[in-house]
């Protein structure tokens, strides 16, 4: 695979270099980072020490777009991650082999007034509390006066050909999402963006794995790990955006209903019937040329066991890094160093959850900026929780109250230094017993752009 991709990228090099420059225009860019941090007690205790970790990373990502003409581009974004002193890129030597990534490469063309963007791209449905991510697909967009129509089309898994060991048609294991997401601009100040969403297989049984996913018993935040026990599945999400901008500040809002259903495999339990919601608001007001505070709301509805639907808000994914993503806390919503969150929260994965921010921003100077927030955070369902001997001790909801701070400074023109340290006061729905310790995050990052 890494040698496909450096094919991929020396070839499109080539051909940058090799056409004639009147026919072409070549565009190039990319982004770098390189971060340490330290994680602790993300568990909510300080004995078992399974989820902490010490750690320096690299990413960089390279970007090549053949501009053809007016009408016609080539867009492609490449990516290497190392882990400092891992077997795989970070040891000495750093071969590096199966840390190269193509993000995005894809085809982006005009045929009046309508534009396409074929292949491997990114997008964002519902402030991310839907989808934010990159993907196999075509995104389609009808572009009228003040007004967009865009239809995306997510290959979210091939089933493949031929038929399995049961002789069902691999074809019918494909995943597939469907969305049309128009945006209404009303004014300079105000966009509205009406979506929905259908994601849909034949047997979803197929996918694995898939988290954020649904069975008939829960886990801690209201999803579980696999499809299946599922054969058809159509799941379908409507939903709202708004973004508003003005000379103080700015402000937006999410709602999403999430509707359908999915029959088991073993016809005798029928179908689960899906019905959950989501809604999130947010703002910032500037405070002068220095400053602002800024703050945000969001509830997503969890499901109680006893209930007859499913009522866990979910977006199928293929693991916890992908799909539907909103970064929010530091420490229980992923943040800068996004590698994991505390112990049963949804990360970034919104679900089952109701929490709500305020902070600030100051910069004293053109340099410098000072991000001070606090996050308060509890289930929408409550978890038991268990004592040694398999007994409910009691329910929980309180994830806990996060205090963020995040320094971020240019130490020259274009290279920022970012300073961020976390803590998390931790509540009983985070851990519960012996050995109770608070989370905490110290680290900091490097990056530029070009």
């Amino acid at each position: 695979m890494k040698k496909i991709m450096v094919l991929a990228l020396a070839v499109a090099l080539v051909g940058a270099f090799v056409m004639p420059a009147a026919a072409l225009e070549n565009q190039f860019g990319g982004y770098w980072r390189t971060r340490g941090y330290t994680v602790q007690n993300f568990t909510g205790e300080d004995k078992s020490e399974k989820l902490d970790w010490s750690v320096v990373d690299t990413r960089t990502r390279f970007y090549y777009t053949a501009v053809i003409n007016e009408n016609l581009k080539l867009v492609n974004k490449f990516e290497i991650n190392s882990t400092w002193g891992d077997t795989n890129g970070g040891d000495i030597g750093a071969d590096g082999e199966g840390n190269w990534r193509i993000k995005n490469s894809y085809a982006d063309f005009t045929l009046a007034p309508v534009n396409f963007k074929i292949g491997m791209q990114y997008a964002i449905l519902g402030h991310g509390f839907l989808f934010a991510d990159d993907f196999a697909g075509a995104i389609i967009t009808f572009k009228g006066e003040g007004f967009t129509v865009p239809f995306i089309w997510i290959k979210a898994f091939e089933g493949g050909k031929g038929v399995d060991a049961n002789k069902i048609s691999n074809n019918d294991f494909d995943f597939d999402y469907y969305a049309l997401a128009p945006a209404f601009t009303v004014s300079e100040m105000l966009t509205i963006a009406p979506f929905a969403m259908w994601a849909m297989s034949e047997n979803a049984s197929g996918w694995k794995p898939t988290l954020h996913a649904p069975l008939t018993e829960t886990s801690t935040h209201g999803a579980s790990q696999s499809l299946t026990a599922f054969n058809e599945a159509n799941i379908y999400y409507v939903g709202l955006d708004l973004d508003a901008k003005f000379d103080m500040g700015k402000a937006w809002f999410t709602a999403i209903y999430q509707g359908g259903s999915a029959d088991y495999i073993d016809t005798k339990k029928g179908s689960l019937d899906f019905s959950a919601w989501l809604a999130a608001v947010g703002g910032a007001m500037n405070l002068s040329d220095m400053g602002d505070v800024h703050g945000q709301l969001f509830y997503a509805t969890g499901s109680d066991p006893a209930d007859e639907d499913f009522k866990s808000f979910f977006v199928p994914s293929q693991n916890q890094y992908t799909g539907q993503s909103y970064y929010w806390a530091e420490i229980m919503g992923f943040g800068v160093f996004d590698t994991y969150g505390s112990a049963n929260s949804p990360q970034d994965k919104i679900t089952n959850i109701m929490a709500g921010n305020l902070g600030t921003t100051y910069k004293p100077t053109k340099e410098l900026a000072l991000k001070l927030d606090v996050w308060y955070a509890k289930l929408a369902e409550g978890i038991k929780v268990y004592d040694s001997n398999g007994k409910v001790i009691s329910d929980e909801d309180y994830l806990g109250t996060e205090v963020d701070l995040v320094i971020t400074y240019e130490l020259v023109k274009g290279l920022k230094i970012d300073l961020v340290g976390a803590y998390l006061f931790a509540g009983d729905a985070t851990y519960k017993g012996d050995n109770q310790a608070n989370p905490y995050e110290i680290g900091t990052q490097l990056s530029l752009s070009f």
